[in-house]
């Protein structure tokens, strides 16, 4: 009799009893709006960035309302205009790319290795078309930064870091966000802490925070942040900054501000469960499990694995029938978008040329959350539907070939 796993894919633990009577807390008082503070008092959103940035190592963060706005902030922020071209990985998520186009920017797209990173070839190759990177750490993979970096300051080209699915994580040391000029993380439901919705966005750029500030829509309040610069540099650029208002809310700060706190114990259960799940699919007939480099700690709170050189049709046949057994697996390999599954040719907004490499790649990505409401016997079911339906399909396949 088959497995079937019963579990959901969707469903968050619950906040922490800290955070929700820290919200209570802002509730009861009133006080949501960042800048409205009782005398003396030091607000929930100002604490929030104070302390992601001493967790960090950071010189200044600014808390915003969602990860995409901190992300076309920080463009803006580094002098990104209208028309510019900006690379970005071919194997992201929507919001990036979006976040090029919301500032009149155009998408130059960077081809996806084997390993699911940037590809430090092809990104050499298109260094000269543009002064931007938005590197996106699509999926919690990062690739050798201190080559990239090196790449990137030879050709003079600023780095701005998508770390959504790497807050926690970090290489050969150093934490995601850390290495380029700004680094931007989400704070989504389905990211590492959650708020609902929110971004936080660190530099050590005190030119790029002042103006990242403004244009969250400080309001000229800009004293009021306890991890921002000194008022001199913002008489240098507040009234050439405009206001575009994407502030975080005390009541969301309240919320993360307990999770952050907790955020190492988190990234080690989620890593208990990845590598359950990868144990189990290690050597299934068909299917290429990523392996992660030494020098990379990742935050495993979604796996992907490849099924490399699969017909189409295979492949949805077993996201099908890992479906039929309670699985929820998506595929990045379809011709058309599937809720967040969407390819660079996607995006029809911005020009692109297809990349072949990329493109065989892409077909084979297959990709699953891993929410903390698993447990680690739900992990192994998981991984053994998954090699069940793999290697039925690819039997098959193999016979009819």
């Amino acid at each position: 009799m088959n497995e079937i796993f019963s579990g959901s894919f969707t469903q968050q633990e619950p906040i922490p009893e800290e955070a929700i009577e820290a919200a209570v807390a802002v509730l009861r008082h009133g006080r949501l709006h960042r800048y409205n503070t009782a005398p003396g008092e030091l607000g929930e959103t100002a604490l929030l960035e104070q302390e992601f940035a001493a967790q960090m190592g950071a010189k200044y963060c600014l808390a915003v309302a969602s990860g995409g706005y901190a992300l076309a902030t920080a463009l803006r922020a580094v002098g990104v205009k209208p028309g510019d071209r900006v690379l970005t990985n071919a194997f992201t998520l929507a919001p990036v790319p979006g976040s090029i186009a919301s500032v009149g920017a155009v998408p130059v797209y960077v081809g996806v290795t084997e390993q699911l990173v940037i590809d430090l070839d092809d990104l050499a190759a298109k260094l000269d078309q543009a002064k931007v990177l938005m590197l996106s750490h699509m999926r919690g993979h990062l690739c050798d930064m201190e080559r990239l970096m090196a790449l990137c300051d030879a050709a003079g080209v600023t780095v701005i870091e998508d770390c959504a699915h790497t807050m926690g994580a970090s290489w050969n040391g150093v934490p995601s966000g850390r290495s380029g000029a700004v680094g931007c993380y989400s704070c989504q439901t389905y990211k590492h802490v959650n708020s609902g919705e929110g971004g936080l966005l660190i530099t050590d750029d005190e030119e790029i925070a002042a103006r990242a500030v403004m244009l969250s829509g400080s309001y000229m309040l800009f004293e009021r942040h306890l991890a921002a610069p000194g008022a001199e540099v913002f008489e240098r650029i507040k009234y050439q900054t405009p206001n575009i208002s994407g502030r975080m809310d005390n009541l969301r700060a309240a919320i993360l501000r307990p999770q952050l706190r907790v955020l190492d114990q988190q990234v080690a259960r989620w890593n208990e469960r990845y590598r359950a799940i990868e144990a189990g699919l290690r050597g299934t007939p068909g299917l290429t499990v990523i392996d992660r480099p030494e020098q990379e700690v990742y935050v495993g709170s979604s796996i992907q694995f490849l099924l490399l050189d699969w017909a189409a049709e295979k492949v949805t046949d077993v996201v099908r029938r890992c479906a039929a057994r309670g699985v929820e697996l998506k595929w990045f390999g379809a011709a058309e978008p599937v809720g967040f599954t969407s390819r660079y040719d996607s995006w029809r907004y911005a020009p692109s040329a297809p990349m072949p490499q990329s493109d065989r790649v892409l077909a084979g990505i297959v990709d699953m959350r891993v929410p903390l409401t698993f447990s680690l016997e739900d992990c192994a079911l998981i991984a053994r539907i998954i090699r069940a339906e793999v290697g039925a399909v690819f039997q098959g396949q193999a016979v009819a070939g």
